[in-house]
């Protein structure tokens, strides 16, 4: 059937051509795929955040091969795996980064390890150019991912732990997924259950900072900051005109602990 649209993600950044290289493998391979160039600006080896970009993008993009791949075990023996869903194949390194996504497009159905269309000879240090991306060119042009190689049992792809939060009156404890170019600093948390103009004392490591809750940035004054449901619906902390993550210095995988007080009174009616 094939796939009109190569949907591609990585922590290669822009500067040593990487991207271009892979694109440039898939055009000679199905030259009718257009590539949309998610991010290449994951945080670098950092698979947790990739993960999570492609389950907040996915669900917005074509249908598509999804190419990804942020992979510290590369040329190791991890395996390269092609997972199947209703909505699309996801190609990409088998060390937790797919998974999700593949949930995202209404689950897994089949997984193979991509043991087949590798360009030769493969260097220990590139399987985005020598084995994910003329997998994702392959499948686009209608080659069925069961030709890559060998079923692989879907209870056997690696699978990263799920972000631990714990709500409790008056404290959520989380953990931070990361931070986005302007500062704002996502939690794996979902939900504060606390009323907008609660004031929330803000901890990731050892620095911290008063917030707002609120539902636009807006809702703070400028240069505060406010805790808010991001686009992503998770918990977010931003800076009103400025940025938390300069403030907070976030890593992923940070504790993040929310102290909330009591939202201040209406004023009373006279």
């Amino acid at each position: 059937m094939g796939y009109d649209w190569v949907c591609f993600t990585t922590d290669y950044g822009r500067a040593d051509g990487f991207p271009a290289v892979c694109e440039g493998v898939i055009a000679r391979t199905a030259p009718h795929a257009r590539v949309l160039h998610v991010s290449h600006e994951v945080p670098r080896q950092d698979v947790r955040s990739g993960a999570d970009l492609l389950v907040r993008s996915v669900p917005y993009l074509p249908r598509a091969v999804h190419l990804a791949v942020v992979d510290p075990g590369v040329g190791t023996g991890r395996r390269p795996v092609a997972i199947v869903s209703p909505e699309g194949v996801l190609i990409g390194p088998d060390n937790g980064l797919l998974p999700s996504a593949a949930e995202v497009l209404g689950g897994a159905i089949a997984a193979y390890e991509i043991a087949e269309f590798h360009l030769a000879p493969v260097s220990a240090t590139f399987h985005g150019r020598d084995i994910f991306a003329p997998a994702a060119a392959h499948v686009a042009n209608g080659v069925n991912p069961s030709a890559l190689g060998p079923a692989v049992d879907l209870d056997s792809l690696i699978r990263l732990p799920e972000p631990v939060t714990h709500t409790e009156p008056g404290r959520v404890t989380t953990e931070v997924l990361g931070a986005d170019r302007f500062g704002n600093v996502q939690l794996a948390a979902k939900d504060l259950a606390a009323d907008p103009g609660t004031v929330v004392h803000a901890q990731v490591g050892d620095r911290s900072l008063e917030a707002v809750v609120g539902r636009t940035f807006a809702d703070a004054r400028s240069g505060d900051a406010v805790v808010l449901l991001d686009s992503a619906g998770r918990v977010a902390i931003a800076v009103n005109g400025g940025s938390a993550a300069e403030i907070l210095l976030p890593r992923p995988g940070d504790r993040a602990v929310l102290l909330l007080a009591a939202a201040p009174a209406p004023p009373a009616r006279s």
